[in-house]
């Protein structure tokens, strides 16, 4: 939806652990946004696609990887600054945990991400991540609360 100088942008990304608990993170194209920056697989909706399919297409366009969504993990927004656009985006992120079931890790080639690759949690507290995969990480490492027993 656009009004003037302003946007909105709906995106859905994907939270991938395997086994080991390491987590499936992909950089993005130093075009797009100069650096190493890190982020979550994913990107923008089509114009009448489901979330929940736009996240299973994202994550194979970026990784080559087939996935099914296991569940919603996270909703945020944030509202900034775009100046590829000349004004204002308000992105809204919807992130689900994604289980792998095929395909094999490649590069995106011709897209907003360069490459994709699996880190420890550890070693992802240590990449430039940009802020959507800073609070999956931090939320992956969070201890979990202990079961109530009634």
């Amino acid at each position: 939806m656009t009004s003037g100088d302003e946007r909105t942008r709906v995106g859905a990304y994907a939270i991938c652990l395997d086994d080991g608990g390491r987590i499936l993170l992909c950089r993005i194209e130093p075009s797009v946004a100069p650096g190493e920056i890190w982020t979550l697989p994913g990107g923008g909706l089509d114009f009448g696609e489901a979330p929940e399919v736009a996240v299973v297409r994202e994550l194979a366009e970026e990784s080559g990887y087939v996935g099914e969504v296991i569940d919603l993990s996270d909703i945020s927004d944030r509202l900034f600054v775009d100046a590829s656009y000349g004004g204002r985006l308000h992105a809204i992120r919807i992130v689900y945990r994604v289980r792998i079931t095929s395909g094999m890790l490649r590069d995106e080639v011709g897209g907003s991400t360069d490459t994709c690759a699996w880190f420890t949690l550890e070693e992802a507290t240590r990449l430039s991540l940009g802020e959507l995969a800073r609070r999956a990480v931090r939320a992956a490492t969070a201890p979990t609360a202990p079961a109530e027993h009634t």
